[in-house]
């Protein structure tokens, strides 16, 4: 009876032995404390971009105050890290109330300019050349500008852009004239602009409109080959631009009031013309 020899079979390698009760460290707060904190300090140099800061401080904050509680029971190892996230997520709180302080600021000063340019833009009128300025009533020649003009007045600007508004004349439009209703007058204004300022005027900016009769219904305004076509261009200094306009108005007003709008930063002037 042949013996056979059992070749020996090769010993398991041991897994490596734990030591009871140890837990591998918790630094995941403390390093997501320290790049929020490094984001939101460099997001607070960044005026505009204050409310990113604040966020993101406030984050970091809270998770590096929760990192450094680990820490000192002994479950992260990173006490260094997260105090430094800590303090940058502080420093991002800080930026962020800052850069809110320079943008509000900022914005205020702007509104600030707006409205003062927008202040300073407004109109004064005078009596037409040869007019009884006594009997305007105004102080120097110059009416209220909460009063309206009369045909031929001049609303004159603090920019010494002048507007003028002549007599109402009746008006027969084309037979293709749009804006003119059967039954109704038309009425023909003539408006002049007058730059006499030191800067060029862009007219295109320049609304004129119209009321008509006691109700002060719309007067809507009548195109057709000769009228209707309004101010287009630049006015340069010393220049002056006249344009005509005709409006549609009931057959039994007695009174046309025009409204002449310069511009976004000028107040509109009135002109209360017979008919």
């Amino acid at each position: 009876m042949s013996q056979f020899t059992q070749s020996p079979q090769p010993q398991q390698p041991y897994g490596p032995v734990q030591t009871p009760g140890v837990r591998p460290a918790r630094n995941g707060l403390g390093i997501a404390a320290l790049v929020l904190g490094v984001i939101g300090a460099v997001s607070g140099l960044i005026p505009l971009l204050f409310w990113l800061a604040g966020i993101l401080g406030v984050i970091a904050l809270i998770l590096g105050l929760a990192g450094r509680g680990r820490a000192k029971r002994g479950e992260a190892t990173n006490k260094g890290v997260t105090t430094f996230g800590a303090v940058l997520g502080l420093v991002s709180l800080i930026l962020s109330v800052v850069g809110a302080v320079i943008t509000f600021k900022a914005v205020g000063d702007a509104v600030d300019d707006i409205d003062k340019a927008i202040s300073e833009t407004t109109a004064s009128a005078k009596p037409k050349p040869g007019g009884d300025s006594a009997g305007k009533g105004g102080k120097e020649g110059k009416k209220d500008t909460g009063e309206a003009l009369g045909a031929g007045d001049s609303a004159v600007y603090d920019d010494d852009m002048t507007v003028t508004v002549g007599d109402a004349a009746s008006y027969t439009p084309d037979a293709y004239a749009a804006g003119h209703t059967k039954g109704n007058k038309a009425y023909r204004v003539a408006v002049v602009v007058e730059n006499a300022g030191k800067e060029k005027f862009d007219s295109a900016l320049v609304n004129v409109t119209a009321r008509a009769g006691k109700e002060g219904v719309d007067a809507e305004q009548i195109f057709d080959d000769k009228v209707g076509a309004g101010f287009s261009g630049t006015v340069l200094p010393g220049k002056k631009v006249t344009v005509q306009f005709a409006f549609d108005a009931p057959a039994d007003a007695k009174n046309l009031t025009v409204e002449v709008n310069p511009g976004l930063t000028y107040d509109a002037s009135q002109w209360d013309l017979k008919l």
